[in-house]
């Protein structure tokens, strides 16, 4: 009798003389493609029967075609079949299928494989280079980058949504910033993005409207209506709409904001579905070390005392005076006090996410031109907004900066495998792929994204499979030799990726804020490279014949940038990058892996078991879960690299079922001290809850929430 496919994918786990069969896996991914992919798909005769159905069905767009005509399509699709791609685990092959892969107009016959997504990929995004939509397709289809889940979707589809992954919205203390900011979550939701608002400009509660004391109802409803917003633009039925409201410790309302996501929250202010995020100044941790009690401070009186916005301002900077003037309404809390609370509710329901805004806006390269406020809702993202200004009608008097991200992200343990000049080709790649992408994405319903993006050029290029990469290595995560590696590694890849850029600015020319940034005056080679240099001296060697740029190198990319400028004001941010780290068979981001064998249940497919890349049973040893690596070496490790982002990281903390909340704020103020942008999900390990462990497998914790 044949075995299924998932038979064949759990037997991977059913130890024979002591060993894993992990080749079970791959004889599944091969019965899948007979069984499922295989039998559901439509066949065409030739490219151009299938050319013609697809864009005479308004599946494929017709510039699939018509960008490089047939003859120059056919290359690429030839290049691609070329690779003879194989998947390397069902659950990469499964997630490819059921949510990547375009279908025909009865939603249930494939139209298309992976190596025609990774084409119509390199089309969309080369914009007429053929010269780079070849390299896409050998930089895609070898696994050495992944683009982010809706640019990696939406490319050449009729139908397809924006290839953004994200939007930051600001939002001002009048009523028409605030309708138009719904009006806005609205409109982004329904093309699949996650939107970030900041509330810290909001009056609190109690606060004074046309001199009528505590009329103000605060931030609460404006969460209740964004929520509303967001799960009823639900992208045709496919999913809600995703959103994180942001609020500043020392906003009066903070602690009902808190409140706001626990599991015993009243009805009427309990939020279900909006993530939250507590934008942290440098003062409350001092405040705290001291134990002492800290201000929460009126947003509206200080825009009136300060003639700019609550967010805009230096707390840390203007903390003392604002205790001191009488104007300023204010409120106390504990210090302590608001960290434990915090600490308790991320036990309890992972958040809130936390941004170091302090941190993020002295090593931010473009302060001359702006603050950052907030960050997305992944927290990697860290770029400067403006606000608008609006007339009563809610059209807009004055239209600022709002943020979008285009993301990507390179896989570490297949970028050491290349030599420097393939390294430094691929990341090159990607940059002017992702600057392509951001050109191509204006969003013309939202005036005040497309701005900011058209001023920005603004990119995130990540990374993932840092835990594959060391093990295959013989190194342990976050030991030593494993952040040199990373470090070195880092170095590489900004200065290639900074270069791509200076090269970029030479054709199009710079992005609008690059007078005045730390690369125009110099400041960031003083602020990150001096000090990095006379650190690691010669010590330069990464991997095989890799190794972090010269001196020589260093000094030819300062002279190209005060040149040329730079295309892109942002050019790299670490992404969590779930499902497309299973389709590119990487392990997740930067972080250790949360189980070397994992367990998933996957919506309509049912439970499917994963090894994590690279994993042999002669290795296994390396592979220790994120829970037993703990959280201080996993904030090492995106420490060393938060040297060379210049946005943030999406940092999750890891902790065992014996961590209490002391626990959790020795790790934040950890996180503080080594200069964290931003931290992510608070993950707590639980017992595996009852018929979610397999009995005589290595499968014995459930995790509900895989990153």
């Amino acid at each position: 009798m044949t075995k299924s496919y998932q038979d064949l994918n759990a037997e991977m786990f059913l130890a024979q003389d002591g060993k894993l069969n992990l080749e079970a896996d791959k004889e599944a991914v091969r019965r899948y493609f007979l069984d499922v992919v295989n039998k559901h798909t439509r066949y065409f005769l030739s490219l151009e029967d299938k050319v013609e159905y697809l864009v005479f069905n308004e599946l494929w767009a017709p510039e699939v075609e018509t960008t490089y005509g047939l003859d120059g399509l056919k290359t690429l699709m030839r290049q691609a079949y070329a690779k003879n791609f194989r998947f390397q685990s069902l659950l990469g092959a499964q997630k490819a299928y059921t949510s990547y892969i375009l279908r025909d107009l009865d939603g249930e016959t494939f139209v298309e494989r992976w190596e025609d997504r990774i084409v119509l990929c390199a089309v969309t995004y080369s914009q007429g280079d053929f010269r780079l939509a070849q390299d896409l397709v050998d930089v895609l289809m070898g696994g050495y980058a992944t683009l982010a889940t809706p640019t990696l979707i939406n490319a050449g589809r009729a139908r397809g949504g924006k290839p953004v992954s994200c939007f930051l919205l600001d939002v001002q203390d009048n009523m028409e910033s605030i309708a138009r900011t719904v009006t806005n979550a609205l409109q982004l939701s329904k093309g699949g993005g996650g939107v970030g608002i900041n509330l810290t400009n909001l009056r609190a509660q109690g606060d004074p409207i046309k001199a009528i004391p505590n009329a103000s109802s605060g931030v609460i409803p404006v969460m209740k209506m964004l929520e509303n917003a967001f799960q009823y633009s639900n992208q045709s039925g496919a999913r809600d709409g995703a959103g994180v409201t942001w609020l500043s410790a020392h906003h009066p309302d903070i602690m009902r904001f808190l409140d706001t996501r626990r599991e015993n929250a009243d009805a009427a202010v309990r939020i279900k579905t909006l993530s939250i995020g507590v934008v942290v100044p440098d003062i409350t941790y001092h405040l705290a070390k001291r134990n002492a009690q800290m201000a929460l401070f009126s947003p509206y009186d200080v825009e009136r005392v300060e003639g700019k916005p609550f967010a805009e301002c230096d707390i840390t900077e203007r903390y003392d005076a604002w205790v001191d003037d009488d104007r300023i309404q204010k409120d106390y809390i504990n210090a302590r006090k608001f960290f434990q609370t915090m600490s308790s509710l991320q036990q309890e329901a992972g958040y809130p996410y936390v941004m170091h805004v302090d941190t993020v806006n002295r090593e931010h390269t473009m302060k001359h031109a702006g603050k950052v406020t907030l960050s997305n809702l992944c927290v990697e993202i860290t770029q400067l907004s403006r606000p608008s200004t609006f007339n009563e009608d809610g059209s807009y008097q004055h239209i600022g900066h709002d943020i979008s991200c285009n993301l990507a992200s390179l896989n570490v343990d297949r970028m050491l495998t290349l030599d420097p000049d393939a390294f430094d080709d691929t990341v090159r790649v990607m940059v002017r792929a992702l600057s392509n992408v951001s050109d191509s994405s204006n969003v013309e319903t939202v005036p005040s994204v497309k701005n900011g993006n058209e001023a920005s050029h603004a990119i995130g290029l990540g990374q993932m499979s840092l835990h594959a990469a060391l093990a295959t290595r013989g190194m342990e995560y976050g030991s030593p030799e494993a952040l040199r590696l990373w470090d070195r590694y880092m170095a590489r890849v900004t200065w290639a990726a900074m270069s791509e850029s200076a090269k970029l600015a030479g054709e199009r020319g710079s992005h609008k804020w690059f007078d005045g940034s730390e690369y125009d005056t110099g400041e960031w080679y003083s602020r990150v490279l001096a000090p990095w240099r006379e650190e690691v001296g010669d010590d330069r060697h990464i991997h095989g014949t890799l190794s972090a740029p010269s001196d020589d190198e260093w000094e030819w990319l300062k002279l190209e940038i005060s040149q040329y400028g730079m295309y892109n004001a942002y050019l790299q941010a670490i992404a969590p990058n779930g499902s497309i780290a299973y389709l590119n068979h990487a392990t997740s981001s930067i972080h250790p892996v949360v189980y070397p064998l994992e367990t998933r249940k996957e919506g309509k497919v049912g439970r499917v078991y994963y090894a994590q890349p690279g994993l042999t049973n002669n290795n296994i040893h390396l592979y220790k879960d994120a829970y037993k690596i703990g959280w201080e070496k996993t904030i090492d490790t995106c420490a060393v690299s938060q040297r060379w982002v210049d946005q943030s990281q999406s940092m999750t903390l890891f902790f065992t079922d014996e961590a209490n909340s002391r626990d959790l704020d020795r790790a934040r103020i950890y996180a503080w001290i080594k200069g964290i942008k931003t931290v992510y999900y608070i993950r707590t390990r639980q017992d595996a809850m009852s018929g979610t462990a397999v009995s005589g497998t290595a499968i014995d914790v459930c995790e509900s929430c895989m990153i």
